[in-house]
């Protein structure tokens, strides 16, 4: 049996892994996390309670251990690549590395992404370090032959909670509850831009088809749905799953980023969201070739609203945010009015 140990292993991502992994004859999942979310972990999975962020303690809980994969889940800046590489160099077969694709160059050159699609965004300071995480990686590939694999997760969700285009610092269910309330909500651009959503457990199809596979080392694979919707279909399919009328509200994301800077919009949107993007997943399939994602989005966004309208632990409002969208609403109409 593999044994495979994944740092964190029980976010929005990863948990659908930890989940199939259980079930999986041919691997043993150790998890190495702060024990946050215990009652969720499967049986068959162990966990190391440790906080990976004290290195030294980490060197002692993984003393004499071997790995055939290693995953960083919460990887962020380079210096936490630099304390894996010391951590990990030596014992490992595969360390896969979960990046983003929203490392990909902004505004794109091609509405089609592909691996070799240039990585830069200058507008979003979290893609800058994922790039220069996987910068630092690919050298220790290169130099010393560290076995490493690039993961390029886009738009990934799970069902506690529902992906949005614009929403709070406390999540999206502001969005879903001034829906329900009749009241309209923000939407980027004219909402026709194109955007892919994707399940956790199609991720975790294509993740796992690439655990302890050769053809991985020293590779970059995106992992996403194969479904393109413009937004205006995404925020539709949520109001009638809710059985309530969509009622958009368009704004200039220029415009959004500018007076949105306390939710990161200018990132978000202008460095990610507000451009259209089609992934071509055929490296991947060619690497994984029964990777075939089979939840569609209007699947999977009544499985998050059954979960969390049955959850109340799930319904974060923001009143804040609420307001914030209010005065965005009531300051363009007036705009609009003294124009006429």
């Amino acid at each position: 049996m593999r044994e495979a140990l994944f740092i964190g292993g029980t976010g929005t991502i990863s948990m659908a892994i930890t989940r199939s992994l259980a079930k999986n004859e041919l691997w043993h999942l150790t998890l190495l996390n702060r024990g946050n979310r215990k009652a969720d972990i499967p049986e068959g999975v162990d966990v190391i309670n440790v906080d990976i962020n004290d290195e030294a303690a980490a060197a002692k809980v993984l003393e004499g251990k071997q790995f055939d994969t290693v995953c960083d889940f919460i990887g962020f800046v380079p210096a936490q690549m630099e304390r894996d590489y010391r951590l990990f160099k030596g014992k490992v077969k595969q360390f896969m590395y979960i990046s983003s694709a929203s490392a990909y160059g902004k505004p794109v050159a091609d509405y089609r992404i592909t691996e070799g699609t240039a990585l830069a965004n200058p507008y979003w300071e979290y893609s800058r370090n994922k790039i220069a995480c996987e910068d630092f990686l690919m050298k220790k590939f290169r130099e010393e032959g560290f076995p490493v694999t690039i993961i390029r997760p886009s738009h990934t969700y799970d069902e506690r909670s529902i992906p949005m285009g614009v929403h709070g610092s406390k999540g999206s269910f502001q969005v879903i509850k001034r829906m329900m309330e009749g009241k309209p909500v923000i939407v980027h651009g004219d909402g026709t831009s194109l955007w892919t959503m994707t399940f956790n457990e199609d991720f975790a199809k294509g993740f796992i088809g690439l655990m302890g596979n050769p053809h991985a080392i020293g590779e970059a694979f995106q992992i996403t749905n194969d479904e393109s919707l413009t937004w205006n279909q995404i925020y539709k399919t949520i109001a009638d799953a809710l059985g309530v009328e969509y009622k958009p509200y368009y704004v200039s994301s220029y415009f959004l980023a500018k007076v949105g800077k306390k939710y990161d919009l200018e990132g978000g949107l202008i460095g990610d969201k507000a451009n259209s993007v089609v992934f071509d997943n055929t490296k991947l399939k060619r690497a994984v070739p029964g990777f075939a994602p089979s939840i569609r989005f209007e699947e999977g966004v009544r499985r998050c609203l059954n979960y969390i309208l049955a959850h109340p632990e799930c319904q974060v409002e923001d009143p804040e945010f609420d307001k914030w969208c209010d005065s965005i609403i009531e300051a363009l109409d007036k705009a609009s009015a003294e124009l006429l």
